[in-house]
């Protein structure tokens, strides 16, 4: 089943690479401002804030409706950055989403897609991305090889990476590497299950060397405090703010968790 779902994301961008989806014609500035400094100063819960409107596991989660709109009610609520889906397929995502929200605000941007070519890293310096993701488990099951060079590429074109672990082994993995930011992402891609225990479990007995952000499955401030006392630093969350009726509230309920 894992093989199945990772095998169709990596798909799905090589589908969306074929499709010219990623052959922007832009140079956007990056943001001024520093998403490891947030962290590391902001008295509240740092949050990275994902706009999306669908997903494999929830289908439609919001109608689609204008990103930059929705984007500014997340920074009003005190997030300190912003994730934003170009991968068209399964996500209902696109470079020109992300391109709209990088031209009106000024915070960190994470490009949010199945990294699986430097055509895309291309992509995310055109668009003015801050951050973009790398998944462990694909290197550790194979379906891409060369890690260290992908992370190196990156940060040639000027960009942070957040890489993304599921286990405890990928999170040993992943801190070898010179990735900027460790992501836990407490779904298994392999169920499209949440456990917050997740995050919990991977970082028990670890020594952190970098910020970890805990992905996924939070939805309420007691769930921020826990994931805090298991040693996260910081937290993305997007369907629980996409599906609110009023997005900058409860960005500020969670943000105001500590």
């Amino acid at each position: 089943m894992a093989e199945n779902i990772l095998r169709k994301l990596v798909k799905n961008s090589q589908m969306a690479i074929d499709d010219g989806v990623y052959d922007v014609d832009v140079n956007l500035e990056k943001s001024s401002k520093d998403f490891l400094h947030a962290i590391r100063t902001n008295p509240h819960a740092t949050l990275l804030t994902e706009v999306k409107f669908a997903s494999p596991s929830l289908g439609k989660i919001r109608t689609l409706a204008d990103p930059v709109s929705i984007a500014n009610q997340m920074i009003a609520g005190g997030s300190k950055a912003l994730s934003v889906l170009t991968q068209p397929h399964l996500f209902h995502g696109s470079p020109e989403y992300f391109m709209k929200v990088r031209e009106a605000v000024d915070v960190p941007m994470l490009m949010k897609d199945i990294m699986i070519d430097r055509i895309q890293i291309d992509a995310a310096k055109k668009i003015g991305a801050d951050y973009m993701l790398i998944i462990q488990s694909l290197y550790d099951q194979k379906f891409l090889s060369n890690i260290d060079d992908f992370i190196d590429y990156g940060h040639k074109q000027g960009l942070q990476i957040l890489l993304e672990v599921h286990t405890k082994q990928e999170l040993e993995n992943a801190l070898n590497t010179k990735a900027d930011l460790i992501g836990i992402n407490n779904r298994n891609l392999d169920t499209l299950e949440i456990q917050l225990k997740t995050t919990e479990t991977i970082l028990s007995g670890i020594e952190k060397s970098r910020p970890i952000l805990s992905e996924s499955g939070i939805n309420t401030p007691e769930d921020i405090q826990y994931l805090k006392k298991c040693g996260a630093d910081a937290f993305l969350i997007g369907s629980s703010i996409m599906k609110s009726d009023n997005i900058e509230e409860q960005v500020k309920r969670l943000v105001n968790a500590y």
